[in-house]
């Protein structure tokens, strides 16, 4: 059986990256049929549109993409092509496993990190519901709110603040701390950890928190905590082997992502999927490092990783663990790797993006 995959080889580095992605997925000897589909600067300047509609029809039919790092160009109309296409696809959730791989340079080389961040996409103040400073329709708002607040009012001036609202709901967050758990159980994961600032924001936070113990309630396997965000910031920093899969809110879970990725190494290495009722894309957290196009330099491994997230989607587990072997043990071995990955940058045995994944792909071969 094969299955239909979209390719999207986004700009910059992305289409050098997803190439390589592809050839290595292609290696496990999993049957995929790619529709390469283009998305970002380069499709641009011939389309006018940094996402054609054929790529959100690609998707839509076949459920799966793949998708190499993509520019969000300035003055389209799109606030983020990233976050466009998770909204028009309802991919409501963002998972970012965080692993460290023998090899990859890092301060926490000898703690053995292995975390997975579960974003909730959809709601919080990523929602985009914001007031500009100075317009009549934002006075108005910030009249209303103190008049119907009784304690907690705005006291800066009408005409010089911005308001942003955040949402958080019932159903939003159920959805997203069952799929928390849901991975958990599923990958053999002991405990979920949600993580809020219920103690100053009791109306969202704190709403999110209530309904997260809730939910944790149907999963009794499955060990349950919560934290307070910028504990948990300090607790990541000190202690992460302590901490399984992290369950959060938008705009917490895209901040403690990076730091999660900071812990193993960077976004070099960390990939990610955005998942949804009707589909899935797979993708790494970096972006599309434009200075470096057409030069072979960028290491592959965050979006060869994406592939191998894929590959477990469809529930080709053996293959999944075969790929992520063969990338863990080209870095151990630190030979064929990018200049990145060498103990220093300036390494002159640092190879290219596409050597790298040749390096992987005859690992899967032997």
């Amino acid at each position: 059986m094969a299955y239909d995959v979209t390719l999207i080889t986004g700009d910059g580095v992305g289409p050098e990256l997803a190439e390589a992605a592809r050839r290595c997925v292609d290696a496990t000897g999993v049957a995929i049929n790619w529709d390469e589909q283009e998305a970002g600067l380069d499709v641009m300047e011939r389309t006018g549109t940094p996402l054609p509609d054929a790529v959100m029809e690609s998707i839509r039919r076949t459920r799966c993409a793949l998708k190499a790092p993509i520019t969000t160009p300035v003055g389209t109309g799109f606030r983020s092509i990233n976050v466009h296409l998770r909204q028009e696809l309802g991919l409501f959730a963002c998972v970012r496993p965080c692993k460290y791989y023998p090899g990859v340079r890092s301060f926490f080389s000898s703690v053995p990190v292995d975390l997975v961040i579960v974003r909730e996409n959809t709601e919080d103040l990523y929602s985009g519901v914001e007031f500009e400073q100075g317009q009549p329709v934002t006075r108005d708002l910030i009249e209303y709110i103190n008049k119907v607040s009784t304690d907690k009012k705005i006291k800066s001036g009408l005409d010089e603040t911005g308001v942003s609202i955040k949402p958080i709901s019932i159903s939003g967050t159920e959805r997203i701390v069952r799929c928390a758990f849901d991975y958990a159980r599923e990958n053999g994961r002991k405990k979920v950890s949600a993580v809020h600032k219920a103690n100053i924001m009791k109306y969202s936070d704190g709403l999110f928190l209530a309904t997260a113990r809730k939910v944790a309630e149907e999963y009794p396997d499955i060990e349950f905590e919560d934290r307070i965000v910028d504990n948990m910031c300090m607790q990541l920093a000190q202690k992460p082997e302590l901490y399984d899969v992290l369950v959060l809110p938008n705009l917490y879970g895209d901040i403690v992502s990076d730091l999660a990725a900071g812990l193993v190494g960077g976004l070099g290495v960390a990939p990610g999927m955005n998942v949804g009722p009707n589909g899935a894309v797979f993708e790494a957290t970096h972006g599309s490092a434009p200075k470096y196009k057409g030069q072979n330099k960028v290491n592959p491994t965050a979006v060869i990783l994406s592939g191998m997230l894929m590959l477990r989607y469809l529930k080709e587990m053996d293959a999944a663990e075969r790929l992520e072997k063969a990338v863990a043990d080209v870095i151990a071995e630190g030979k064929n790797v990018t200049y990145d990955l060498k103990p220093h940058r300036d390494d002159p045995t640092a190879v290219g993006t596409r050597e790298m994944a040749d390096a992987i792909c005859t690992k899967l071969a032997g």
